[in-house]
């Protein structure tokens, strides 16, 4: 079947639909990673964006049920160079076109994703219709103009849980992350879930966390009552500056309890020590950006996802300092207060492409806790 897509400013294209038929819109956006595609399919933070893979062959390997980092994709549409005919692995369970139709979700392959990736680069993220229904060119750009924007939208709301409840999972033999070291003691956290993902929780028990996740909306108070020894924030989509509720209830835990935030959280916790955030350009969505820290000068190779940052001059001087710094950019990828007990990355370590760079933050975590 046909599929076209168009962009807000005016550039369509015509390429080949593949998963389900129909129309859907978003934020089209590019993920420079070579593999991964299952992974980020399933990353709640790609609620409202249309994704662009830049490798050219996508969907060899096919799709299983333990590399989901949810219970569902969110991806509003995909956009491939050449999905592969044949999938070739022994773990997989179904192809990439099954999944997609399984879910509702609309691909599009053979259009020229280099010139869409270059065109993002140079003018920015654009709003987006993907579609197998409607072939006008014309009508398409003016639906892609009309379509809303990620700014200033909550969508947090629409991929949190509904309830608290204990994470648990039963793993695989053989599978290693969630493995729990049992020299470790465990220590119970809570998890405000803003789009969480699975590895991060997977992580959190590997290095000795019990994990109680509540809804992003859940007051502070309630947190309290379960007397956990740690707070984690989790990564999610859209707007941080949209999800005040959120920023009060870190606000009013800082200092009543220690802190981790990855990503969405990072941006969370800063809006909470008085910073503000802003939309980058294109964003950073990929497995290989170079990350600094600043306390021992080493180069964390990272894996992002994230439209929106920190800015580093907004943070109250004196009070909070900038920890990592992303060498392509010179964003802020890091911060921690010089009184409370509380950090947070821009970053995902749970996601390895190091492989094993960012594991220390989890450790770094936990230290924070038993040396409180």
């Amino acid at each position: 079947m046909k599929a076209w897509l168009a962009l807000e400013d005016g550039l369509v294209f015509e390429g080949e639909g593949f998963g389900a038929e129909g129309e859907t819109s978003g934020e089209v956006v590019f993920n420079t990673a070579l593999s991964g595609y299952q992974e980020i399919l399933t990353d709640p933070s790609y609620k409202g964006q249309i994704v662009t893979m830049t490798y050219p062959l996508i969907g060899n390997y096919g799709i299983n049920r333990e590399d989901a980092e949810s219970l569902k994709p969110w991806v509003e549409g995909f956009i491939v160079r050449e999905l592969s005919p044949v999938v070739s692995n022994y773990r997989a369970e179904e192809s990439l076109e099954a999944y997609l139709k399984r879910h509702g979700k609309i691909g599009i392959q053979e259009i020229d994703t280099r010139k869409l990736v270059n065109h993002l680069r140079d003018h920015g993220a654009k709003k987006g219709i993907l579609s197998t229904v409607d072939g006008d060119p014309k009508r398409l750009v003016k639906k892609a103009q009309n379509s809303p924007s990620l700014v200033g939208v909550d969508l947090v709301k629409e991929v949190t849980c509904s309830k608290a409840y204990r994470f648990e999972e039963d793993l695989p033999e053989g599978f290693e992350w969630g493995s729990p070291n049992p020299a470790l003691r465990r220590l119970r956290i809570a998890a405000l879930d803003c789009g969480i993902k699975f590895n991060i929780l997977r992580k959190l028990k590997q290095h000795g966390f019990d994990a109680t996740v509540f809804p992003a909306s859940s007051p502070a108070a309630e947190i309290l009552r379960d007397k956990p020894d740690g707070l984690f924030l989790s990564n999610g989509p859209g707007d941080p500056a949209a999800v005040q509720y959120v920023v009060r209830t870190v606000r009013e835990l800082i200092g009543k309890i220690p802190i981790f935030g990855i990503c969405l959280g990072h941006q969370m916790l800063g809006q909470a020590l008085g910073g503000t955030t802003s939309k980058l350009k294109f964003g950073h969505r990929g497995g290989n950006h170079p990350v600094m820290d600043l306390a021992t000068r080493r180069i964390e190779i990272t894996s992002q996802n994230h439209g929106f940052v920190v800015d580093i001059e907004s943070l109250p001087q004196g009070e909070v300092e900038a920890t990592h710094l992303n060498l392509n950019d010179k964003t802020l990828e890091g911060l921690a207060h010089k009184k409370h007990r509380l950090f947070s990355v821009q970053y995902h370590p749970e996601n390895s492409p190091g492989p094993h760079d960012s594991d220390y933050l989890f450790s770094r975590f936990r230290e924070m806790i038993e040396h409180a």
